[in-house]
C-alpha cells in the first residue's frame, strides 16, 4: 500500500473537520422532487402542476432529476396542503399552492390545520380568470337571464363547487351579492376538484358554475359550456364574445381570480429556495411553459419569493374581508 505523504494526510484531516455546509454538495435535487397537487387529476390545479413539472426542473442546478406529481385530495385542498406543511424541509416535497387552499381557507376557516404564512414561498406562477358558465343547452344566454332565474326561484338552482371556502364557492357567493341576491340564492353542490365540478354541470347535476377558465376552456371551446361573464378588465382574446365584469354590471367580480404558486414546507434551506427562485425566473424565457400555460387560459405572472409572500398576504386580506362582508365568518 503506498504511504500517505504528510501533506495529503494533513489535507484529509482538515477536510474531515470542515462543517458539512462548507464541503462540496451534490447539485440540487439529487432525486426527483414530489409536487403535491391538493386537488383531483384532470382539473386546473393538476394541469398547472403537470405543466410545471414538465418544464421547470430543467432550469434547476440538477436538471435531470425531474419532478413527479402526486394528487392528495380532500377537505377543499387542506389535506394535500397540510401534508406539505408537515413534510421534511429538504426540498424533495413541494406544493402546488392554490388560492382556495392557501389563501381563502386559512383566511376564512379557523379550523384550517396550517397558517397561510408558515410555508416557504418559492414563487407565484400564474393567474387564472374567473368565468361564470352554464351548459350550452341552457336557455340562459346572458348573466342577466341567470340572475332573473335565481330571483324567481331562490334556492332552486344548484351550482358546482369544490367545497366551502374555495374560489368556486366564495366567487359565486360574491357574484350573488354583486347582483343584489342573497348569498344562498343558489345551492352549492361540492365536488373533489374543478374537473369534477365541470363534469357535474355538463351532466346536469348543477345548473351553473363559477370557476377558473383553465378548468372550463376545453368545454367552452368544444361548445359544451356557455360563458356568461369573465372577471377581467378587458375581454379575453380567447373569449372575445364574453362580456367583462364591468360590461355585465358586476364590476366587483373583477376582484376574483385564481392563481398557482410553488410553496415548500416551513424552513426550507436557502440554497433550495434560491434554486427554485432561479428556475421560476427562467420560466420567463421558457416559450414552451409560457405557451402551455396560456393554452389553458392562465396568464403567466412570475414573482420572486418575497413578492409572492406579499401577494399572498394581500389575497388573504381580500378574502377575509369578502367573507366578513358576505357574513360567512
Amino acid at each position: 500500500m503506498p504511504q500517505l505523504t504528510r501533506r495529503a494526510l494533513t489535507a484529509g484531516l482538515a477536510a474531515t473537520l470542515l462543517p458539512w455546509s462548507a464541503r462540496a454538495q451534490p447539485a440540487y435535487p439529487e432525486r426527483p422532487v414530489t409536487l403535491i397537487v391538493p386537488f383531483s387529476a384532470g382539473g386546473a390545479a393538476d394541469i398547472a402542476g403537470r405543466t410545471l413539472a414538465a418544464h421547470a426542473p430543467r432550469h434547476l442546478p440538477a436538471p435531470s432529476a425531474g419532478m413527479v406529481v402526486e394528487n392528495r385530495t380532500g377537505a377543499s385542498g387542506a389535506v394535500g396542503t397540510g401534508f406539505v406543511a408537515r413534510a421534511k424541509p429538504d426540498g424533495q416535497t413541494l406544493l402546488l399552492a392554490r388560492i382556495g387552499s392557501s389563501a381563502i381557507l386559512p383566511a376564512t376557516d379557523p379550523r384550517t390545520p396550517y397558517a397561510w404564512d408558515e410555508f416557504s414561498m418559492l414563487g407565484l406562477l400564474d393567474e387564472n380568470p374567473f368565468v361564470v358558465c352554464v351548459p350550452a343547452t341552457s336557455s340562459w344566454k346572458t348573466l342577466g337571464e341567470l340572475a332573473a332565474a335565481l330571483r324567481e326561484g331562490p334556492g332552486r338552482l344548484n351550482f358546482a363547487t369544490t367545497g366551502p371556502a374555495t374560489l368556486l364557492d366564495l366567487g359565486v357567493r360574491h357574484l350573488f351579492a354583486s347582483l343584489g341576491l342573497p348569498i344562498d340564492a343558489g345551492v352549492a353542490i361540492p365536488f373533489r376538484g374543478g374537473a369534477d365540478a365541470v363534469a357535474a354541470v355538463l351532466g346536469g347535476q348543477a345548473q351553473f358554475i363559477g370557476n377558473n377558465l383553465s378548468d372550463m376552456a376545453g368545454a367552452i371551446a368544444g361548445g359544451q359550456l356557455r360563458a356568461l361573464v369573465v372577471g377581467t378588465a378587458d375581454r379575453l382574446p380567447s373569449l372575445p364574445g364574453v362580456p367583462t365584469a364591468r360590461e355585465a354590471d358586476v364590476e366587483p367580480l373583477a376582484r376574483i381570480a385564481g392563481w398557482n404558486a410553488l410553496f415548500g414546507p416551513p424552513g426550507l434551506p436557502e440554497p433550495v429556495i434560491a434554486a427554485w427562485a432561479g428556475a421560476i425566473a427562467r420560466l420567463r424565457q421558457d416559450r414552451d411553459w409560457l405557451a402551455a400555460t396560456r393554452r389553458v387560459g392562465s396568464i403567466p405572472r412570475l414573482l420572486e419569493p418575497d413578492e409572492t409572500r406579499e401577494y399572498v398576504r394581500a389575497q388573504v386580506a381580500l378574502y377575509r374581508e369578502l367573507a366578513k362582508r358576505l357574513g360567512l365568518v
